[in-house]
């Protein structure tokens, strides 16, 4: 927390650097939080409106064999373009719907098995697929559930090798706060994962400003001179720019989780 990182210091998170192993980091945190729940946590209500936190978990299930195999993948995302207009014209928002409904008969012991078997499988497939699809620039759907000022499109790329990760990880967040704990975001690889989101939203607003963020995964940011001064926690900071909540000025760029 000492130290303050300037954006340009940021080395950008991808295949190439430590993509897999944050992807790999994520799943294993949420597990020891999944593994701790008992059967009232299960039924608890997420951030998610929609969902509850076995529908949350099902969720990264039906997602985790999606990213591993190219033929359900596309099963999953013709079914979103068939059903978006269900959603208020928002595909992702109909295929994640298709994940939850497939897992609705699992168990809660059968919900952590089956992600625990998808996981390592899903970062495999992420990451062999990424390089194909830094090819695609797709447009990401401004309705339905996502939250205004997200980005218009996002690159394929980008999407599997570092945002699909920030979904685990701020999904582990939502259902701890549904649980009613604190998120544990001790781990080194947190506080990574924050760096690189401070960076890439840096990069969307442009502006100068100096940031400091609290808590287990925070630290000090900084860009260009004169800049507005902010200071949060960490985990809220993460929580605003996915649009969980809302912020004024610089905190209303959002990117995605």
């Amino acid at each position: 927390m000492n130290s303050v990182h300037d954006m340009s210091g940021i080395v950008a998170i991808s295949r190439r650097t430590d993509a897999r192993e944050l992807a790999t980091a994520a799943y294993e945190q949420l597990f020891l939080l999944l593994e701790s729940l008992d059967a009232d946590d299960w039924v608890a209500q997420t951030d998610c409106p929609s969902w509850n936190v076995a529908d949350m978990v099902g969720h990264l299930i039906g997602a985790g064999r999606g990213y591993s195999s190219l033929r359900e993948f596309t099963r999953q995302q013709m079914h979103g373009l068939r059903h978006r207009k269900e959603f208020g014209g928002n595909a992702m928002d109909a295929y994640n719907a298709l994940q939850v409904s497939e897992q609705a008969h699992l168990t809660p012991q059968q919900r952590v098995d089956a992600l625990k078997r998808e996981a390592p499988k899903a970062v495999a497939g992420r990451m062999r697929l990424a390089p194909i699809l830094r090819l695609v620039n797709a447009p990401v759907d401004q309705s339905g559930s996502t939250a205004p000022g997200m980005p218009v499109k996002e690159n394929g790329g980008h999407l599997f090798e570092v945002v699909l990760t920030r979904d685990v990880w701020l999904h582990t967040v939502d259902i701890a706060r549904a649980v009613g704990r604190e998120p544990d975001v001790s781990a080194p690889f947190n506080t990574r994962i924050i760096e690189d989101v401070v960076a890439e939203w840096a990069k969307r607003h442009g502006q100068p400003f100096e940031l400091l963020l609290t808590g287990p995964a925070g630290g000090s940011y900084t860009q260009g001179a004169g800049g507005e001064p902010l200071s949060m926690d960490a985990v809220e900071f993460a929580r605003m720019l996915s649009g969980r909540t809302t912020g004024a000025g610089l905190l209303a760029t959002r990117v995605l989780f």
